[in-house]
């Protein structure tokens, strides 16, 4: 019986510890699409915590402009992910789909960024946005 016992506690340990090793590393994916009804998706988003998709407007610099919609992410994988245009979106104009925190603000599950901020600001992973660029269509 204590042979079961711990062969059972090393398998366990060993599945826990692969798991740990291949998380899912934040990430968003997305494709051009028509906004036309007001509302930017994303095909799929991994988040390293809860927190939000930004979509912010951008253009051929690459930096993220006034934030034009967000929805809440849980951590782990979210498939569709959509979020509501709060301002119109022309189709051709670049819109970057952004992965924030929920840290930092003053109330969990309200979004509390504004361009520059802190609260609910961007995850950066090695210094870099977790985020991809599509053109509405």
């Amino acid at each position: 019986m204590k042979t079961q016992a711990l062969a059972a506690a090393l398998i366990c340990a060993a599945t826990t510890g692969f798991a740990a090793s291949h998380a899912m590393s934040p990430a968003v994916t997305a494709s051009d699409q028509s906004v036309a009804n007001g509302i930017v998706s994303a095909d799929m988003i991994a988040a390293g915590e809860n927190g939000w998709m930004v979509v912010h407007r951008t253009d051929a610099e690459m930096k993220p402009g006034p934030v034009v919609g967000y929805a809440p992410l849980r951590k782990g994988e979210n498939i569709d992910v959509a979020a509501i245009l709060t301002e119109e979106v022309a189709p051709g104009e670049m819109l970057m789909l952004m992965v924030h925190s929920e840290a930092g603000g003053m109330e969990t599950g309200v979004f509390e960024y504004t361009l520059g901020a802190t609260e609910d600001g961007p995850i950066k992973i090695d210094g870099n946005l977790v985020m991809t660029v599509i053109t509405a269509q």
